[in-house]
């Protein structure tokens, strides 16, 4: 299993699994998949260990089935409000001598640096998750992405400090326990799906990845190559399903099946008039609608939602100009209108949707839809034990794998609404 990475992504609505093996020449195939209904969750967060142990037996199962390969261990994510993030700094004297010479900066002072970054009071029930260095300050000269090898003084480093729920890891660990498998670690979700769909342009120019998930929204602002604000959204997918359910007075399983079938939150005119059969219910007869009705019920929770990620962008990201792009992940980011209605909020055109890049062969493709951007960029990132230390995202090709325009917004889009 050395050659083997396996992604678990166990979401409010579904569970997904990904198995991937890396090749000698260093590339990675996948080589099974799997989507299977979740159950034991509520907007993110476990609520039945037993359900959520059924689930994730069964989506390894059935990858397992995909792959021929039989998994041990697996990668899993956290996002919600189980998740906080900030940003620190710290600081420290190249010269431990205390002579203060310009010495040459070696890994140990780079790691001095980053341990005084990670200083910051934490309560009792957080544990740090990720220390991503945005940015290497050598003698009050900003902007480098690794110091070593460098002459200096002073070494100054600016982090982005990652924290989870403690009880919220703990349940997690246990579940995947008690599946059968062993779990090498545990990633933020927006972290792992940038892996999997943002291009190291948009990372450098500066760019908003947006999860659209089933219990929550998930959003990370990237800028000059490394994450800068991260913050969560407790409205979901969930929510469009409960609008339609409340409206229409139907089952939430039936309201589900009609969103994912025939639901929009974008109207197109030659999509007006399309019929949409709404089953009865307790001998009620089948109720005939059509697709404008359906998107004046989803819109109005869709526009709410990205106008929310868009407030907290705005007031605590503090950054005056981004030009990379916004891209949108996660379940939500499957419905129809979804890339216009952002693009109207967000006063934008460039929004596309994530999309993983091509890795597998003889194997379903579900894989590099957006839905699966998380538990594919978790192979993608734990493909190397040591991409940490290599710099985020890097080596990450700038090939466009979503079918999208690349880098096709106008330079300094986010101006109007900073």
């Amino acid at each position: 299993m050395s050659n083997v990475v396996v992604g678990l992504d166990v979401g409010t609505s579904f569970v997904r699994v990904v198995i991937a093996e890396v090749k000698d020449d260093g590339n990675m195939e996948i080589i099974g998949v799997s989507k299977v209904p979740s159950q034991g969750l509520r907007n993110g967060v476990i609520v039945n260990i037993d359900a959520v142990v059924a689930s994730i037996k069964e989506a390894v199962e059935s990858a397992e089935q995909s792959a021929g390969q039989e998994v041990v261990s697996v990668y899993t994510a956290i996002g919600g409000s189980q998740v906080e993030s900030q940003n620190s700094k710290g600081q420290i004297g190249v010269d431990q001598s205390g002579r203060n010479r310009p010495l040459e900066i070696s890994r140990g002072a780079k790691d001095r640096a980053i341990d005084a970054a990670k200083a910051v009071s934490i309560t009792l029930d957080k544990k740090l998750l990720h220390v991503i260095p945005q940015e290497y300050i050598i003698d009050g000269s900003p902007g480098y992405k690794s110091p070593l090898g460098m002459m200096g003084v002073r070494l100054e480093v600016a982090v982005h400090l990652v924290t989870a729920s403690i009880t919220a890891l703990s349940n997690i660990n246990q579940c995947v326990t008690r599946a059968g498998y062993g779990l090498n670690g545990t990633m933020l979700k927006t972290l792992a799906a940038a892996y999997a769909c943002v291009l190291e342009d948009e990372m450098e120019l500066g760019s908003i990845l947006i999860d659209l998930g089933g219990g929550t929204t998930d959003v990370m602002v990237l800028n000059k190559g490394a994450p800068v604000y991260t913050v969560s959204i407790p409205v979901g997918g969930n929510h469009v399903t409960n609008d339609i359910a409340t409206v229409k007075g139907i089952p939430t399983a039936v309201a589900e099946k009609i969103k994912v079938e025939k639901g929009c939150c974008w109207i197109l005119g030659n999509e007006r008039a399309e019929e949409v059969i709404i089953p009865g219910v307790g001998g009620r007869a089948p109720e005939q609608t059509n697709r404008y009705e359906l998107c004046e019920i989803i819109n109005p929770r869709m526009e709410e939602i990205f106008t929310m990620a868009k407030q907290k962008v705005v007031r605590y990201a503090k950054l005056s100009n981004l030009s990379g792009s916004i891209i949108l992940t996660g379940g939500g980011a499957l419905m129809s209108g979804v890339v216009e209605l952002a693009q109207y909020v967000w006063h934008t055109s460039s929004v596309r949707i994530g999309g993983s890049p091509d890795m597998g062969k003889g194997v379903d493709p579900c894989y590099r839809a957006a839905d699966f951007a998380t538990v594919t960029g978790l192979v993608i990132a734990n493909r190397d034990v040591e991409h940490a230390d290599k710099g985020f995202l890097k080596g990450k090709k700038a090939e466009n794998t979503s079918g999208g325009e690349k880098n096709s917004g106008i330079k300094g889009f986010l101006r109007k609404f900073f």
